[in-house]
């Protein structure tokens, strides 16, 4: 199975810089790289693009991120994007693609300093590309995957929930 990873950046990636005294968010996939080790029967294609916290997003950012899926032969795509604005990317995109699965995951923990919620939301959207799953655009978060705009991250517990 070939999978386009479209790497926007996020809390997923960010580590602490001691020089700076802060988390940023790097434009490598070091993060990335320790998931994808381990899935030796999935050929992925990664792309590094935008490299930002996603409240820095600008509708140009969105483009780009439009650009990529839509010049991917994959029609398999996980894009790893900060949570603050996950929700206007996945609506930004919503009505100009079609013959995709497209995945949206990321992590409210930076994998810097826990590995298990990104390696599990990167880990679920794979399985769910695995699956025989209709052309859409979905969100692989705390332990489901569905439809984009049936999760909502919910600040006051710090995780995303399904909406009512």
């Amino acid at each position: 199975m070939k999978i386009t990873v479209l790497n926007t950046g996020g809390t997923f990636n960010k580590r602490y810089n001691p020089i700076l005294g802060k988390l940023e968010v790097p434009s490598d996939n070091i993060a990335l790289d320790k998931i994808v080790k381990s899935c030796v029967n999935v050929d992925f294609e990664i792309k590094n693009i935008v490299s930002k916290d996603s409240l820095d997003f600008t509708d140009a950012d969105r483009e780009m991120i439009l650009e990529n899926i839509l010049n991917s032969k994959s029609d398999k795509i996980i894009i790893i994007h900060g949570t603050d604005t996950v929700d206007l990317t996945s609506k930004f995109i919503e009505d100009k693609v079609g013959n995709k699965k497209i995945v949206f995951t990321g992590a409210m923990v930076p994998m810097s300093i826990d590995e298990v919620e990104a390696t599990m939301n990167f880990s679920q959207a794979i399985g769910f590309l695995n699956a025989p799953i209709k052309d859409g655009i979905y969100l692989s978060m705390h332990g489901v995957v569905v439809e984009h705009s049936k999760l909502k991250k919910d600040r006051s517990v710090g995780q995303f929930l399904l909406k009512d």
